[in-house]
């Protein structure tokens, strides 16, 4: 496996764990009633994520970033790999792109301005290396 699938791989696992550092809060402030429900518009008040604290509603946003993030860098990993273009700085945009998605969790949960948009930018930089070094 290149170290670049590794890294996905281990950007997947951070999605399993953000899941549970948000759903584990939300479940606890909501109750699972209303957290299993269908969520149908009708039956709700508001959408659940409105309905819970501000750090929990936070972890659920950076959730959602990291699946949208995801996407990009399992582009870039699936085209380094499959077009055979690993190198020394595909490799370290891959470790860095993990490394800024890490830190993106608790800058987003505890509001750390403006340092949660320059560590997002990190990692979306990085991604962005990683295809143009795979093109040239």
């Amino acid at each position: 496996m290149t170290p670049e699938l590794t890294v996905l791989a281990l950007a997947a696992l951070l999605q399993f764990v953000q899941f549970a550092l948000m759903s584990i809060p939300a479940n606890l402030e909501l109750g699972t009633a209303k957290t299993a429900s269908p969520r149908d518009p009708g039956r709700m008040e508001k959408p659940l994520m409105e309905q819970v604290s501000v750090r929990t509603g936070r972890l659920f946003r950076a959730l959602n970033n990291h699946f949208e993030a995801l996407i990009l860098f399992t582009i870039a990993v699936v085209v380094v790999t499959l077009g055979d273009q690993s190198s020394a700085v595909t490799r370290t945009c891959a470790w860095v792109y993990l490394a800024a998605r890490v830190l993106y969790v608790p800058a987003y949960a505890f509001g750390w301005v403006p340092w949660r948009s320059v560590i997002f930018g990190v990692g979306f930089g990085a991604t962005l290396v990683m295809i143009l070094a795979a093109l040239v």
